[in-house]
C-alpha cells in the first residue's frame, strides 16, 4: 500500500511540474527578429558574416536576416537601415558605410528601444550601444609590418575607400607604422569604391605611366585580387608584393599562386555571432546592471569588443580554407 502511495505521490509531482513547465512563458517571442545591415552582401565578407549571424540565431532559437545593398552604396544601405527601424525590430548590429549617413538614424532607434550595434565599422559619434570588431588602426600597422618584411625600402601604394570610418582608420594606422620604417614611402592613395575592376584600372594606369611601384598594400578586400590581376596582365605577377585584406576566396586563391604575398584576414563570423548573442541579451535586460538599458545612465555592455585579425599566406593558407568550406552556405 505504502509503495503504491508514493508512486502515486511521484506521478503527481511529475504531473505538476510538467504543467508549470507547459504555462511558463517562453523566453523567446515568435515575433522575436534580429536583423544585420551590412555595407555590400555580394562579398563574401558579409556572407562569412551571415553565416556567424544565423548560426547564432539557431542557438538562441529566434528568427534573424542579413540585408543591404548588393554593391557598395552607402545611400542605399542608410534607407534601408532607416526603414527597418520604422518596423521595430528586436535589435539591429550595423555595418555602416558613411558615419554621417547614420548617426541620427542610430540615434532615432535608440531613442524607440531598438538596440542597436555597429560591427565591423563604427558610428562612434551615435548612441549606438557597442562596437564590435576589428581595431582597425592596430590592422593598419600590422599591413605595413608585413609589407616592410616583404619590401624593406621604396615607394608603396594603397588601396582604400576614402571616408569609410573603419578603413579612414586603417589608413592612420599605416601613417603610424611607416614612421618606423623611414625607407618606404606612402606615394599613392587609390580609391577603389569596393570594386575590384576600379583597383585593377587603376593600378594598371600606373604600370602604363611608368610610376615607380614597390608594394601594395590594400586595405579592403576588393583591392587585392583587383591589383593582382592588373600585375598578371603586364606579365608581372608575383614581382611586386601584395599585401591585401580579409579572406576572400579569390585572395586565397592569389596566395596560393603567389600572386598576393599575404593578407590581414578579420573575423566577419566571430564579430556577427557575438553581434547577435549581445543584442538578444539587450532586448531580453539580461545584464541586470540596470533595471532597463533603455533607461539607464551608461550601456550596460562593454564599449568595446575587439575581435582581432589573423594574417594568412601560404604557411597557413589550407586551415583557413577548411575553416571557411565548413561554414554554412549563404541563403
Amino acid at each position: 500500500m505504502r509503495k503504491n502511495a508514493a508512486a502515486l505521490a511521484s506521478f503527481l509531482l511529475l504531473l505538476v511540474a510538467a504543467v508549470i513547465v507547459s504555462c511558463a512563458k517562453p523566453y523567446h517571442a515568435e515575433t522575436e527578429k534580429y536583423y544585420f545591415v551590412a555595407t555590400n552582401i555580394n562579398l563574401p565578407y558579409w556572407q562569412e558574416a551571415q553565416a556567424g549571424f544565423l548560426d547564432a540565431a539557431k542557438a538562441l532559437g529566434v528568427r534573424a536576416e542579413l540585408i543591404g545593398p548588393e554593391t557598395y552604396d552607402p545611400g542605399a544601405e542608410a534607407t534601408m537601415f532607416r526603414d527597418l527601424v520604422e518596423k521595430q525590430p528586436s535589435g539591429i548590429c550595423l555595418s555602416a558605410a558613411r558615419t554621417d549617413f547614420f548617426r541620427a538614424d542610430i540615434d532615432k532607434a535608440i531613442a524607440a528601444g531598438i538596440p542597436v550595434i555597429c560591427v565591423d565599422a563604427d558610428v562612434p559619434e551615435s548612441k549606438r550601444l557597442l562596437y564590435i570588431g576589428t581595431d582597425n588602426v592596430r590592422a593598419g600597422r600590422e599591413s605595413v609590418r608585413r609589407m616592410a618584411a616583404l619590401a624593406p625600402k621604396g615607394n608603396i601604394v594603397v588601396i582604400t575607400i576614402p571616408g569609410q570610418r573603419n578603413l579612414d582608420d586603417r589608413l592612420a594606422g599605416v601613417a603610424d607604422a611607416l614612421k618606423n620604417f623611414p625607407a618606404l614611402k606612402l606615394t599613392k592613395i587609390l580609391d577603389d569604391k569596393g570594386d575590384w575592376r576600379n583597383a585593377f584600372d587603376q593600378i594598371s594606369d600606373l604600370i602604363l605611366k611608368k610610376e615607380k611601384m614597390d608594394g601594395i598594400v590594400c586595405l579592403e578586400a576588393a583591392g587585392g585580387p583587383g591589383a593582382a590581376d592588373a600585375l598578371e596582365r603586364f606579365n608581372m605577377a608575383g614581382k611586386l608584393p601584395i599585401v591585401a585584406f580579409d579572406k576572400d576566396p579569390k585572395t586565397l586563391d592569389l596566395i596560393e599562386k603567389g600572386a598576393i604575398s599575404s593578407t590581414i584576414a578579420q573575423k566577419p563570423y566571430v564579430m556577427s555571432y557575438y553581434g547577435l548573442k549581445f543584442l538578444d541579451d539587450l532586448h531580453h535586460n539580461a545584464v541586470k546592471e540596470f533595471k532597463d538599458w533603455r533607461t539607464a545612465p551608461a550601456s550596460p555592455l562593454p564599449s568595446g569588443v575587439d575581435t582581432g585579425t589573423a594574417v594568412v599566406d601560404k604557411t597557413n593558407l589550407a586551415a583557413f580554407r577548411e575553416a571557411m568550406a565548413a561554414l554554412p552556405k549563404p541563403q
